[in-house]
């Protein structure tokens, strides 16, 4: 496999784009995620100076004197892991009011500061944020990744792609993270785990002050074994003795580590039918298999278990391809009281709506479209299509708006 750290990434060119007229730019996504390798591959070429807050003497230099430490600042700064000093927010700031010169600094950040409102209402205004998520399928094949783009565009031409088959489930066990793909089998497992128990011996430390820290690990890795399902804080809770609410602190907590993300429910009419409940997904699902200790032979023998990690992964990858997209694009989840659901509902712009089911199996029948046809009920002229990504070959149509679309077209030309 090639260096991954050398692969091309669809963050690149809004971050280009943010530094060129934006004075503060916010790169953020999990560690070890390619983070620091991007911003320095196009601060460098600028002129811009690096520091890095994992540096513990140079966090502490920042935290007791930021006005000081941002005044001694050159023109152009990298600062990376921004999160672990958040007393400079303030500094910088004020720093940008006197010069609002665009690309003044270039921050990443391996927390979700976003999620701190202080922190984000002292640069509003002044900063942009461009996510970095682990490396995407099409990342990896080095393809621009134009699924999403299509998918919202209608360009669903009838073509032929090859059946995932077990490439598919090599893909969920191996996951995005770029230090993991260069391993394998036990090794990448053991990386994950260990990735794992770092960000909470290290980056939890720094967000919270948490006594049981024991109780991180097997929260995460009972919140890998319900990827894809409804978020139930009592469920969660049950194993430890510990009450809901330090439960739901917790999963914040994990939320804002990137190692866990929320999918709010669709609800355009806020119908009382509809299920409000919002879904909780793994962050990469190369880091769920190697907690839930799975292999790819034994994910191919458990279709229970390979479902959630399968919508999982597609919900992944198309976040990841948004984030190069531009406009404003939304992921939600459908489902009502009698049963109707969808996986993923994407919305474009203040109206457009997309459904995406995501099936493990090859065949597709009518009845797979049900949940769609029920969103397409809902959303009125708001609906523009819905599909079923499944493990076939051909993209079919099943009426004017519904197509039936290989999951191999995630990552294909």
């Amino acid at each position: 496999m090639d260096d991954p750290g050398n692969y091309p990434r669809l963050a690149a060119q809004p971050l280009a784009t943010a530094l060129a007229d934006t004075p503060v730019v916010l790169l953020h996504g999990p560690r070890q995620s390619g983070k620091t390798s991007l911003a320095q591959a196009i601060a460098q070429p600028l002129g811009y100076g690096y520091l890095t807050f994992d540096d513990d003497n140079l966090a502490t230099a920042a935290r007791t004197d930021p006005v000081g430490f941002v005044a001694d600042l050159p023109g152009r700064m990298v600062l990376d892991e921004i999160q672990r000093v958040p007393e400079l927010f303030t500094s910088l700031k004020a720093a940008v009011d006197k010069d609002r010169s665009p690309g003044r600094f270039l921050l990443t950040g391996s927390s979700n500061v976003l999620l701190q409102p202080a922190l984000a209402d002292s640069l509003a205004g002044r900063m942009e944020s461009v996510r970095l998520h682990p490396l995407a399928q099409c990342e990896l094949q080095r393809r621009p990744g134009r699924f999403l783009e299509r998918l919202t565009s209608g360009e669903l031409a009838t073509q032929r792609h090859e059946r995932a088959g077990g490439d598919l489930l090599r893909r969920i066990v191996a996951g995005g993270y770029p230090a993991a793909l260069v391993r394998s089998g036990r090794r990448r497992r053991e990386w994950y785990r260990a990735y794992v128990q770092a960000l909470i011996q290290r980056d939890v430390r720094d967000l919270a002050r948490i006594a049981a820290l024991d109780v991180l690990p097997r929260l995460m890795e009972l919140a890998a074994g319900r990827t894809a399902q409804l978020s139930n804080v009592s469920e969660l809770a049950g194993p430890f003795q510990l009450s809901r609410p330090t439960i739901r602190e917790y999963l914040m907590l994990l939320e804002r580590l990137f190692l866990i993300e929320t999918l709010p429910p669709w609800n355009l009419r806020r119908l009382e039918r509809l299920v409000k409940t919002p879904k909780v997904h793994v962050g990469d699902t190369g880091l769920a298999c190697a907690l839930l200790r799975i292999e790819e032979s034994n994910l191919a023998a458990n279709r229970e278990v390979l479902g959630p990690l399968l919508e999982t992964f597609v919900f992944q990858e198309l976040r990841r391809q948004s984030e190069a997209m531009a406009g404003d694009v939304a992921f939600h989840h459908f489902r009502d009281r009698d049963g109707h659901e969808v996986d993923i509902v994407i919305e474009q712009g203040a109206r457009a709506v997309i459904g995406v089911e995501v099936k493990a199996g090859s065949t597709v029948r009518e009845v797979d479209f049900r949940g769609l046809a029920k969103l397409r009920d809902i959303a009125g002229d708001g609906f523009r299509r819905g599909v079923v990504l499944y493990d076939g070959e051909l993209i079919l149509r099943f009426g004017p708006d519904m197509f039936a679309v290989p999951i191999a077209a995630l990552w294909g030309e």
